[in-house]
């Protein structure tokens, strides 16, 4: 914790001018009444606290705060600017700061060297972008994105101790099932590598020990996902009216061989993750992933916000059902689908998690929202079943949701829960969370931070509430007992639980979910 003590020195001519108090005392907002705020007499080169004081007399000691103008309370004003940056990248993902400036004769550098804080700080969070490889050689094999563009991944190579250890985590991004729809996809990422942007890892993929204790070193790897159909169709000719290639079957071997050649033929250790329609992919593809890899190593496969499941929409129409049929058709995904599934069931039904998991055999742990968003969206309420238009605030904020809508919404809980693999498979973990969210392992807000979701989470706070009532000191950190999602997977992966298999309460139980972006509904 870091206390400015004045602020008066800043001249109106810096880029943060009269905004800059109501910028940083912005933190002030995020913190927990027991957080405690540390007092330093001095700036030096490197800030060093000294002296605690209670947030009773921190509060009672702040200035009166200037009240912004319009300009700077815009979203193009630096002032608000900078407590975007503060809240997105600092506050939820470092440990907790609160700011207040400090009197200093010359004072005109501090200014920059909290920005040069904060972008260090943002770049630990963030990290710096990963270097994308283009498989031009496996173009003439046909393994080529819709637009015929090479397949792509990024990798950030291991190191110590996690040098022969993998982590693959594949992106999300939907499907197409219609030709309309696969040619809009290559005039972006979704179906051309010549449209992917640069990439930072986080969460799962971060390589900061601190939020990424178990997998920070591995060889960690990002598939993007250009074939629209979770890495499964296979056609060879190409409509030369449309141009496009569904090859995704064919992009999966190609990156599996070089990822291989490349020292992941030597594994100890290994996972296959994935978000969405890459949560999916990774439960489609597990078993034949596990076939690759040395027989003595530990491979596990991970799936976030990819277990979608076989449910009638409020209608009661199998909109779902026929939505993955048009896909297995358009791109000829049948062949490619785990075999033990299709041996018995239609090829449609093999697009469930739900009926390939039931014969999968290498070990899974399943992350999902019990409301995930984009399952209530497009399996429960897709628009064809939403007529009167009644469910557009509900479908984007849950607690804009009618009683009558959120009865419907605690009946799909229900079916999403039995639709999970039993107690019985003592191989699978679950984390499944009562928040409308959608992916939650791409991100080190979610993944791993002190203030990141939890299940049991509310009970904790009950806990803390009574313990507050008897003027007991505590921190409202004091929950971080409960499993964060990284700490549930890797104990689950390491063997360090005997069985990592949490259920959430019930919606509203759990005050630890976020509101995630809408952007997050396909990382």
């Amino acid at each position: 914790c870091v206390i400015f003590r004045s602020y008066s020195f800043f001249p109106p001519s810096l880029v943060f001018n009269e905004g800059t108090f109501e910028c940083f005392s912005f933190f002030d907002r995020y913190l927990p009444n027991s957080a405690v705020r540390l007092l330093t007499p001095t700036i030096p080169g490197i800030i060093m606290p000294k002296t605690p004081c209670t947030a009773k007399s921190f509060k009672e000691s702040l200035p009166p705060q200037p009240k912004m103008s319009t300009a700077e309370s815009s979203s193009s004003s630096p002032s608000y600017k900078c407590s975007q940056l503060i809240t997105e990248r600092f506050v939820r993902s470092a440990s907790p700061l609160n700011f207040r400036m400090v009197g200093v004769k010359s004072g005109t550098w501090v200014c920059p060297l909290i920005c040069l804080l904060y972008l260090l700080a943002f770049l630990q969070v963030k990290g710096d972008n990963v270097p994308i490889t283009l498989l031009k050689s496996a173009v003439a094999e046909g393994a080529v994105c819709l637009d015929g563009s090479p397949a792509a991944y990024n990798l950030a190579p291991g190191s110590g101790s996690g040098a022969n250890n993998w982590l693959l985590f594949v992106e999300g991004g939907g499907w197409c099932s219609t030709v309309n729809d696969c040619v809009e996809r290559k005039g972006n990422f979704r179906g051309s590598s010549n449209h992917m942007p640069p990439v930072s890892f986080s969460g799962m993929l971060g390589g900061v020990q601190e939020s990424n204790p178990d997998f920070y070193n591995w060889n960690r790897v990002k598939i993007r996902y250009c074939d629209g159909a979770s890495f499964t169709g296979d056609i060879e000719k190409v409509d030369p009216a449309t141009g496009l290639y569904f090859r995704g079957a064919r992009v999966w071997r190609a990156i599996m061989k070089d990822l291989l050649a490349r020292g992941m033929n030597k594994a100890q250790n290994a996972i296959l993750g994935g978000c969405s329609a890459g949560g999916l992919t990774t439960i489609l593809h597990c078993d034949s992933f596990r076939s690759l890899l040395p027989a003595n190593a530990t491979v596990k496969c991970f799936s976030d916000a990819g277990y979608f499941i076989d449910a009638k929409d409020i209608s009661g129409a199998d909109s779902i059902q026929s939505f993955y049929s048009d896909v297995i058709n358009l791109h000829a995904s049948a062949n490619n689908l785990p075999s033990s599934c299709t041996s018995s069931l239609p090829a449609n039904k093999c697009f469930f998690p739900q009926n390939v998991v039931a014969t999968m055999k290498t070990p899974l742990f399943i992350l999902n929202a019990a409301y995930d968003q984009w399952q209530i969206r497009n399996i429960l309420v897709p628009n064809s079943a939403d007529t009167n238009k009644t469910w557009g605030d509900c479908k984007l904020d849950i607690k804009k949701c009618s009683s009558d809508q959120l009865q419907t919404l605690q009946g799909f809980r229900t079916t999403f829960l039995n639709a999970l693999p039993g107690a019985g498979s003592s191989s699978t973990g679950l984390f499944i969370l009562s928040c409308h969210t959608h992916c939650q392992s791409g991100d080190a807000d979610t993944w791993f931070a002190a203030d990141s979701p939890r299940i049991d989470n509310t009970l904790c706070e009950n806990f803390i509430a009574h313990i507050r009532r008897w003027e007991f000191h505590s921190d409202d950190h004091i929950c971080s007992f409960l499993q964060p999602i990284g700490k549930a997977v890797g104990d689950w992966y390491f063997g360090r639980s005997s069985a990592v298999r949490k259920i959430d309460c019930p919606y509203p139980c759990n005050s630890s979910c976020r509101k995630v972006d809408s952007n997050s509904m396909e990382d």
